[in-house]
């Protein structure tokens, strides 16, 4: 009844109230960050939500699209500004994502929304991740976030689609916060945001 219901009241009442509460931190986001990126505020791409079905995701945009002699974009940390940097450690970047879970298209809570060339390169087990909506923040993001291996992220990420419960969904939005707070696991120990999921 949680996960088919009561989750969905939840993720409307919330985000609306978030979203309202946090308009005027989204409005100076989105100022600066269109000074920074050239007039490019949002970056938006395809993901796989539940059930593999694609939709958009909208996130603020940390990174410049500055490319090599080849125009190949430079890697990440050689493209994110100074002002995406303190977005993306005080996880300010998610907030356009408040959009998405108003649509339907996410939840608050549950396995993050990756590239859509992973799928392919998914065991079975970790293609279960796609059996309930993806989210802004999950067990994965509590637990490691992008300083643990993609097979122990798909692991969490399995384990909270079969535990998914209201006490579980609390203890994830509190912990978040308090990463949140102390700006924990934003980055992999050798990259600037996440290693690229190469298959198991």
């Amino acid at each position: 009844m949680y996960k088919r219901l009561f989750k969905r009241i939840i993720d409307i009442i919330l985000s609306f109230c978030m979203l309202t509460a946090l308009s005027p931190i989204f409005l100076v986001v989105y100022v600066l960050l269109a000074f920074a990126n050239g007039g490019k505020a949002f970056f938006v791409q395809k993901r796989p939500g539940k059930n593999e079905k694609v939709f958009e995701i909208i996130k603020f945009k940390s990174m410049n699209d500055k490319k090599d002699i080849n125009g190949e974009l430079l890697p990440d940390a050689d493209r994110i500004t100074s002002v995406g940097s303190f977005v993306r450690k005080t996880s300010l970047d998610e907030i356009p994502q408040l959009l998405n879970v108003l649509k339907g298209d996410m939840s608050l809570i549950g396995p993050r929304p990756l590239l859509i060339s992973y799928l392919e390169l998914y065991s079975t087990e970790q293609k279960r991740r796609h059996d309930i909506k993806p989210g802004i923040t999950g067990w994965a993001q509590v637990n490691g976030r992008n300083t643990i291996s993609w097979q122990e992220k798909f692991e969490f990420d399995v384990w909270y689609v079969d535990n998914c419960s209201l006490i579980i969904d609390a203890k994830i939005f509190w912990m978040t916060f308090l990463k949140v707070i102390q700006r924990d696991d934003v980055s992999s120990d050798t990259h600037a945001t996440m290693e690229t999921f190469i298959g198991n």
